[in-house]
């Protein structure tokens, strides 16, 4: 027989977790010897053992309670659902910590690797850095809010750019960026991006996407948030499609 100090040091856990533990049930008070010490044996310790291990994969203590009682098919059955929560569990927490790591990298970028090749194009084209990045921040926030539908939608921005026409559109949108709302350039980009516009998908189709989905007002209010003259040139456009 052994004392409850002598059975925390074996087992590795603390005199007053065995004290929470009998107070809920999980580990019967032992006998006692003639002073009143409690005294333990080989069985207190193999089920302390148990009790530990399974909270320490997580498992409630009502639970584990409960396990007292269970027939030795149950137990092995709760074994091997904990084992398979657990594996759940690993999974999750190394996706957490892939993650992590990317960020102590700086790699915040979660994004398909077509993408960042895209992205990477964007500047050997004549965008500006600022250009860049707000397109990379717009196609985070559209992959992770839409991952169904952002990859269709990221292909036809690139099938818009690939064309040199359209390209010099985004282009001359980039650097009106620090232009006044009012500057007659802004209103001659916003009358050759509607007649563009027009031209690719025809009114009534523009008009079905922006009912159909939220992506395009997602992507234009990060937009417009940036620049006065981006704001204005949304307003202007959207006016001249539903002429």
């Amino acid at each position: 027989m052994i004392s409850i100090g002598q059975l925390a040091r074996y087992v590795g856990v603390s005199i007053k977790t065995i004290r929470v533990y009998h107070d809920k049930g999980l580990l019967p008070e032992p006998g006692r010897d003639a002073s009143g010490y409690r005294q333990y044996g080989a069985n207190d310790a193999i089920d302390l053992i148990k009790i530990r291990t399974l909270a320490e994969a997580g498992v409630p203590l009502a639970r584990i309670r409960d396990l007292r009682t269970a027939t030795g098919e149950e137990f092995q059955r709760a074994l091997r659902e904990i084992d398979d929560e657990l594996t759940t569990r690993i999974r999750g927490l190394r996706a957490a910590q892939r993650r992590l790591r990317r960020l102590a990298t700086g790699d915040l970028t979660p994004l398909p690797v077509e993408v960042g090749a895209h992205l990477e194009r964007l500047a050997g084209w004549g965008f500006t850095p600022r250009w860049v990045d707000l397109q990379r921040d717009l196609w985070i926030l559209v992959f992770a809010t839409h991952p169904d539908r952002a990859i269709t939608l990221f292909h036809d921005q690139a099938e818009i750019l690939a064309d040199p026409a359209l390209r010099q559109l985004f282009l001359d949108y980039d650097h009106a960026y620090d232009l006044d709302a009012d500057d007659p350039r802004v209103y001659d980009l916003a009358r050759r991006i509607t007649e563009a516009t027009r031209e690719r998908y025809g009114a009534g189709e523009v008009t079905e996407l922006d009912a159909a989905s939220e992506i395009p007002a997602l992507i234009q209010g990060a937009v417009n948030a940036s620049s006065p003259a981006w704001r204005r040139l949304d307003t202007l456009i959207r006016a001249q499609l539903d002429m």
